[in-house]
């Protein structure tokens, strides 16, 4: 097994270089571990599913994972799998979401969206595939039977009827309806914040039992809070930013007519949500700085992280 994931070589970068690192290390990684076309049979589905993982995204539930498994002290394989399981299960969703029975989006990440290029069967097979794909790569880590175990139970829940599953099920009824803040927050907490705090949870699980035990309270709490202002600053980021600078259609909720924080809440108030949403990530961030379980280059990290996620402009 690798040494525990201290990425010495990464730990003096600032975070934009620590992030841009990782992001090209996921990519390799789903390049080395995702099937190639061979001029066989499958090879539009293996093409259909590289083209949804790959080349492009922010890869922030990558980098919650890669941050949580270094305050942990996780190994660095274990985490590059944990890593493409939470990339490969938000692959799928943004395959199936983009699709004409969903929210019929043509753009994605600047690219034409899966069942564009490729036609919906093959668009729905490549999300089909890409969840076993993502429960394989947990089967690698190389970690106890106890941890997989704990992986596979998290992003299982995260991924379904209780995470985002339910949560696409609610957005899809609401279209149209003037719903409750609470249930859109309880649509935003399954459909987005589910996948955000797994990614949190599975990286801390990678590492030391004992050190996750500790954390988990202050973990979770963090995790909360970011999903929650992810979602309020995409709902911002769709009346303000441009499509080019989103790479998908901006102005679709409202084009939609579904309900958004900034419908339901207005512009300004909306913003200051997302700000209280930052304040409690860092708030929970503090909290662990007062443990010496909590190893100082991961705290530093989700710090950064909860700043980038709350504070982006596309």
């Amino acid at each position: 097994m690798s040494t525990a994931c201290d990425f010495q070589a990464l730990s003096a970068l600032d975070f934009e270089s620590w992030a841009a690192a990782l992001r090209a290390r996921v990519e390799q990684k789903a390049d080395a571990a995702l099937p190639r076309p061979s001029g066989g049979a499958l090879d539009t589905l293996f093409e259909a599913m590289r083209y949804a993982v790959m080349g492009g995204g922010k890869r922030v539930r990558a980098l919650l994972v890669y941050g949580a498994g270094t305050l942990a002290a996780a190994p660095a394989a274990a985490l590059d799998e944990a890593a493409l399981a939470v990339e490969y299960v938000h692959a799928y969703s943004l395959v199936h979401d983009d699709l004409p029975c969903m929210d019929n989006d043509t753009l994605r990440r600047g690219k034409p969206t899966a069942h564009v290029k490729f036609g919906e069967a093959a668009a729905m097979l490549a999300g089909d595939s890409l969840q076993p794909e993502a429960f394989e790569r947990l089967a690698m880590t190389g970690l106890s039977d106890a941890q997989v175990n704990a992986l596979t139970r998290t992003l299982a829940r995260a991924s379904g009827a209780h995470g985002m599953c339910g949560g696409q099920m609610i957005d899809l009824a609401s279209v149209g309806r003037r719903i409750s803040i609470d249930t859109l927050r309880q649509m935003h907490r399954l459909k987005t914040g589910a996948l955000i705090s797994a990614a949190v949870r599975m990286g801390a699980l990678c590492g030391d039992p004992a050190r996750f035990a500790v954390l988990e309270d202050d973990l979770s709490s963090y995790s909360a809070a970011l999903g929650l202002g992810f979602q309020v600053v995409d709902d911002i980021l769709d009346v303000t930013a441009s499509t080019a600078e989103l790479g998908k259609t901006a102005g679709k909720d409202e084009a939609s007519d579904k309900p958004t924080y900034v419908s339901l809440l207005g512009l300004d108030e909306a913003r200051a949500l997302a700000g209280r949403c930052g304040d409690e990530a860092l708030a929970a961030v503090a909290r662990m700085r007062a443990r010496p379980e909590a190893a100082r280059e991961g705290l530093q990290r989700l710090e950064e992280l909860s700043r980038y996620i709350i504070r982006r402009t596309c």
